[in-house]
């Protein structure tokens, strides 16, 4: 007998650190279930990163349908409600065609989004929001974080001193709605509760990841990232901007003002995404403990082990 849950219309997630090789993976899967892929990466939905951000490369997205990767200018603004509005759109369209939507990346928000939902937070006035960054930028973030924690403490659990856009959206919601942004989360559910969500961790041993950064750090700068640096730098984008926060922008930046040699830009790059990789870790830790963690050397047998659990 079929069971409610295996009759609902399936959504593969796979998620992992970044370096993981989650896409390469979703593609082999792609191909084997008559799937089409959503991006699930906060930085590769930026067009002018395609390098930089480690895109799938225009060869692998002809191969099969790719969504949601170089849409938008670095300019915008993108928040998890914009992403989610938009995925809830194409999860539909790709059902439709009797395809199978495989939501892949490393941003953990976007995952939340889709497991557990996100918060209905009032829409908050433009000319309000402005003005809030405007403060942001007068006072400094180091500032700033110490007025918004004064505010909203439970902010201190979920925010980072240094992350200025997530400080500036939990200042703006407590100062507008009188309420915690982490408030509104609490009482949110899922979108998705009559899907079939097959959900996948990428466990990949510390000493691959680290080897597979380094190629890739390399790779990019084969690929002319320094170029994406010198045309996004000429913008003068207001900092506050989560674009300004890719790993390789201030390193590369850096680079071009002559503060560090190339083989140093490298190293710090490296650095820099291993500890995102070790954190990308520990929020797997802690929000995604009922995922599927899956990983070999193999990707033959890998890509096996996942199509059993999905079937």
């Amino acid at each position: 007998m079929t069971s409610k849950l295996t009759s609902l219309k399936k959504i593969i997630l796979i998620a992992g650190p970044t370096a993981s090789r989650k896409s390469s993976l979703a593609i082999r899967i792609a191909k084997k279930i008559n799937g089409e892929i959503i991006n699930a990466d906060s930085m590769q939905i930026y067009k002018e990163f395609l390098v930089l951000s480690s895109s799938p490369s225009f060869v692998d997205r002809k191969k099969i349908k790719h969504h949601l990767y170089g849409i938008l200018s670095v300019k915008n603004y993108f928040s998890v409600g914009n992403w989610l509005t938009v995925v809830k759109k194409k999860v539909n369209e790709i059902i439709k065609k009797k395809k199978v939507p495989i939501i892949v990346g490393g941003t953990g928000l976007y995952f939340n989004a889709i497991t557990k939902g996100i918060g209905k937070v009032p829409e908050i006035d433009i000319k309000f929001r402005k003005k809030i960054r405007v403060f942001h930028t007068k006072v400094g973030q180091k500032n700033f974080y110490k007025k918004l924690i004064s505010i909203d403490p439970r902010s201190k659990k979920h925010i980072s001193p240094e992350d200025s856009q997530r400080s500036i959206r939990a200042y703006e919601v407590k100062l507008f709605t009188k309420k915690s942004l982490y408030d509104w989360f609490s009482s949110t559910r899922s979108d998705f509760l009559d899907y079939n969500l097959i959900k996948f961790y990428i466990d990949i041993p510390r000493d691959i990841l680290l080897k597979n950064i380094e190629k890739r750090t390399n790779l990019m700068f084969k690929k002319n990232c320094i170029s994406e640096v010198k045309n996004f730098l000429r913008l003068k984008l207001d900092k506050s901007l989560s674009s300004n926060k890719l790993i390789g922008v201030k390193e590369i930046s850096d680079y071009l003002s002559g503060f560090s040699d190339l083989k140093k830009t490298k190293e710090l790059i490296n650095i820099r995404t291993r500890q995102y990789a070790k954190r990308q870790n520990t929020w797997s830790r802690g929000h995604m403990k009922l995922w599927m963690k899956v990983y070999s050397n193999d990707s033959t047998h890998l890509t096996k082990k996942i199509l059993k659990a999905i079937s």
